[in-house]
């Protein structure tokens, strides 16, 4: 409930779920690909780490535009070792 005319309150709506529309698309890559609820990290401070190293290389692998999937990015990675270096170039460019 709220005081507010329908137009504000439909604005703030839109934005609400535009947030959550990219959180959730955020979360879902880290839950899927990464399989970030599987972690079994006990300490807060290693699960937090992971957190952020997981969301750097989200945001490195993101950056290349191929048809490749996110996942088949980081597992290329992991087999061919130049293919990180080529990674690292696209950071920044766009």
């Amino acid at each position: 409930l709220s005081s507010l005319p329908a137009e504000a309150v439909e604005r703030i709506g839109t934005y609400i779920r535009g947030h959550w529309g990219i959180e959730n698309r955020l979360h879902w890559h880290l839950d899927v690909t990464f399989r970030e609820d599987h972690c079994r990290a006990r300490k807060a401070c290693a699960a937090q780490n992971l957190n952020t190293i997981r969301k750097l290389a989200l945001a490195i692998v993101s950056q290349r535009k191929d048809k490749l999937s996110i996942r088949k990015r980081l597992f290329t990675a992991a087999l061919n070792i130049d293919y990180p270096k080529e990674l690292l170039k696209f950071i920044g460019a766009q």
